[in-house]
């Protein structure tokens, strides 16, 4: 007889860096890499957890770096934002193809490829075991997606935001720079202020600590390391009050 595994979260959030999508050179969209995200997504949906994503944009046009070449801050924000639904569509094929439903949302208008953002369809998707998947960040230049991901978890009434990066957590230093650095596996939200961790920028971070929303940063490139984290077994860092 199967073994049934007990989930510890019912409703997450996963946010993906537009640089996770791009594989090794974190550019463009990679396949490989974006079936991996599909596979490991899949696997907990079959655990009857609700999953919603809030993609990056990064692989494809960061608005912010947008100014460095002269483009007005504003209007490369837009730019990015169309990029995450790019990312999201990708996202969405991937999971579909494993038979996963999925729905994107995009908080920018764009009628014939994805829903608008309504937080009570979004809701009721998840009842009904669909993906959804945020596109157009919040709509609004200026913010980033880290922020859109702590807006939405907190609209949709997420448990907790899991970040997926290529590190196994967060460091007090750079464990690419420094052998000796420190992995934290729980840490507060005041404490990752004072010692300046970057583990989101600071107004998503603030959302997040003012609304009590844990957060999970934990290497999302490990195979079947979303589920472990899903099932509450200690993978990455967990910042929390």
């Amino acid at each position: 007889m199967k073994k049934v595994l007990k989930a510890k979260y019912r409703r997450i959030l996963l946010k993906l860096s537009g640089e996770a999508l791009g594989g090794d050179n974190g550019i463009g969209i990679c396949p490989e890499a974006v079936h991996e995200m599909a596979r490991q997504i899949a696997e907990v949906r079959e655990m009857s957890v609700q999953v919603v994503v809030v993609a990056g944009g990064g692989n494809i046009y960061r608005g912010a770096s947008g100014g460095e070449r002269g483009i007005e801050r504003a209007t490369g924000d837009y730019m990015g934002m169309l990029a995450t639904v790019i990312n999201s569509l990708a996202l969405q094929d991937a999971l579909e193809k494993l038979g996963v439903e999925t729905r994107v949302q995009s908080a920018i208008a764009m009628s014939q490829v994805a829903e608008p953002f309504i937080r009570r369809r979004a809701v009721r998707h998840l009842e009904k075991g669909r993906v959804v998947i945020f596109g157009g960040g919040t709509g609004n230049p200026y913010f980033s997606t880290d922020t859109a991901a702590a807006l939405r978890a907190n609209e949709i009434g997420a448990e907790v935001i899991l970040k997926a990066t290529k590190v196994d957590g967060i460091y007090d230093s750079d464990p690419a720079k420094n052998p000796d650095a420190k992995r934290y596996t729980h840490i507060s939200y005041l404490e990752a202020l004072q010692k300046r961790l970057k583990v989101m920028d600071s107004t998503a971070f603030s959302l997040c600590m003012d609304n009590k929303m844990p957060i999970i940063v934990f290497d999302f490139f490990k195979a079947h390391n979303l589920r472990g984290v899903v099932l509450g077994e200690p993978v990455g860092t967990l910042v929390t009050g």
